[in-house]
């Protein structure tokens, strides 16, 4: 496993910058025609379903869903590199408002040639992920 593959490095930056809560940073490591489908689909972020492009919907998308969390971990299992893509595989804790919820799946991220971020896609179940609703640890 590379950890230098632009790809991983990008995702690594941008679950770097949620951890650090530093939205601005978050909002810069993607292209300025990138898009962020999380998760895929119609959902309470995006009831369209056609996710968030551009860095004015991004940093919508940061208020919507990110700044409302009190925390957020990337707890993945494993990663696989190809191409200009990586795909992370494992969970996302998410703490808020007393509650943790586990949201297991697998999440892309696809980068230009200057590592910019064009695309990062979330493969993840709203009910499968509430049905871990439990107080915070």
């Amino acid at each position: 496993m590379s950890d230098v593959h632009p790809a991983r490095v990008a995702g690594g930056k941008s679950q770097g910058a949620v951890r650090a809560r530093d939205k601005d940073a978050w909002v810069a490591l993607f292209a300025a025609d990138g898009i962020v489908e999380d998760p895929i689909g119609p959902s309470g972020f995006d009831p369209e379903g056609k996710g968030h492009r551009g860095h004015e919907a991004i940093a919508a998308f940061w208020d919507k869903a990110i700044a409302k969390t009190d925390s957020i971990e990337f707890l993945f299992d494993d990663s696989f590199a190809c191409g200009h893509e990586v795909a992370f595989v494992g969970r996302i804790r998410t703490r808020i408002a007393g509650q943790q919820i586990d949201s297991e799946g697998v999440f892309t991220y696809k980068v230009d040639a200057d590592g910019k971020i064009l695309a990062l896609r979330a493969f993840w179940e709203t009910e499968r992920a509430m049905a871990t609703m439990k107080p915070a640890d």
